[in-house]
C-alpha cells in the first residue's frame, strides 16, 4: 500500500534533486538515486512505487529544471499534494505525467501512513477515513490515461482537451 512521505513548505528543486546530481552529472541511469538527498537521504532508497508526497506551501519553487520531477518520475511518485505549487514546475509534474493536487493534508497524514488515491477521481483513503482532493480536469486524466501530456502528444499529436482535426 503506498505511503505518505511528508515535506514542508517551500520544497525547492534543488531540494527535490540537487543540481550536483543532475542527470548529466551523475548519469541518466542514477540521478533519481540523489532525490531529497540533503533533507531526507533514506528517500531515494526507500521510496516505493505509487508513494504519495505531501508539501507544505510553495511545493517546487526555485529553478524550472526539469530534472527534479524526473527523478520523481524514475522513482514511480504516485501523486504530490500541497496546498500550493511554484507554477513552472506545477506543469512540469503535469507534462511528465505526475499527479500533483492544490490541497493542504499537512495536519492531516504523517510520514509513513498508509494511503490509498483514486487519481481520477481524487478520493484519498485512509486510516481515519477519506478526503476528496480537488479531482484533476477531463483533459489531465486523458492524458494521464496515456502516462503524460508528453506521451499523449506523442500518441494523438496534439494536447488532451484539443479536438482531433479530421
Amino acid at each position: 500500500m503506498p505511503r505518505i512521505w511528508k515535506f514542508g513548505d517551500s520544497v525547492n528543486t534543488d531540494d527535490i534533486l540537487p543540481g550536483k546530481f543532475a542527470p548529466f552529472m551523475a548519469g541518466e541511469d542514477m540521478f533519481q538515486t540523489f532525490a531529497f538527498h540533503y533533507i531526507r537521504p533514506e528517500f531515494a532508497g526507500s521510496v516505493r512505487p505509487g508513494d504519495v508526497l505531501i508539501g507544505g506551501r510553495n511545493w517546487g519553487l526555485g529553478s524550472s529544471r526539469e530534472y527534479a520531477p524526473q527523478a520523481l518520475k524514475k522513482l514511480r511518485i504516485g501523486a504530490i499534494v500541497a496546498p500550493s505549487f511554484a507554477r513552472i514546475h506545477y506543469r512540469n509534474l503535469l507534462n511528465l505525467g505526475i499527479p500533483a493536487f492544490e490541497y493542504d493534508l499537512t495536519g492531516l497524514l504523517g510520514d509513513g501512513d498508509e494511503v490509498s488515491l483514486d487519481v481520477n477521481s481524487g478520493v484519498l483513503t485512509h486510516a481515519g477515513g477519506t478526503v476528496q482532493l480537488p479531482p484533476p480536469p477531463e483533459f489531465l486524466r486523458e492524458a494521464l490515461a496515456e502516462g503524460s501530456i508528453l506521451e499523449f502528444f506523442k500518441k494523438h499529436g496534439r494536447f488532451p482537451g484539443e479536438r482531433a482535426q479530421g
